[in-house]
């Protein structure tokens, strides 16, 4: 099985960007965790600050690998781009965010995403991603 998680803007600054809310550990360190606890998996691990980059990747392994994970970052809100390229792909989507968007400022309760993704989980930290990976195995 090949899954990839995405991570939008900001999310390079995990364990240093407010860590009440989105933890001291940052995503690379969590990877080797996820890395370790699926060996069977073959999990790829992308981010970047620009929106473009993003739908690049989601064209690029849309049609061959078995699953993305997406956090999409502030983009969820404001970028009908990065759904568009969910649409216009095969491969399933699961959307995570580490905190609970609906617990956050009223614009963070509209995604654009969740409705090309399969199933959502937010508001685990780190965990959703793991969370997120079972879901896929278990399909």
């Amino acid at each position: 099985m090949k899954i990839i998680i995405i991570n939008g803007p900001n999310l390079n600054l995990l364990g240093k960007r407010e860590p009440e809310i989105y933890g001291h550990q940052s995503f690379e360190d969590y990877f080797q965790t996820l890395k370790a606890d699926f060996p069977a998996v073959m999990l790829e691990y992308f981010q970047s600050n620009h929106e473009g980059a993003l739908i690049d990747k989601i064209h690029e392994v849309g049609f061959t690998y078995d699953g993305i994970i997406l956090n999409a970052g502030g983009l969820t809100h404001t970028s009908v781009a990065l759904a568009d390229a969910l649409g216009g792909v095969k491969t399933p989507t699961v959307e995570v965010h580490i905190s609970n968007i609906h617990a956050r400022e009223e614009f963070r309760k509209h995604s654009y995403i969740s409705p090309k993704a399969r199933g959502a989980i937010f508001g685990l930290g780190l965990s959703g991603y793991k969370l997120a990976i079972s879901w896929f195995l278990e399909k």
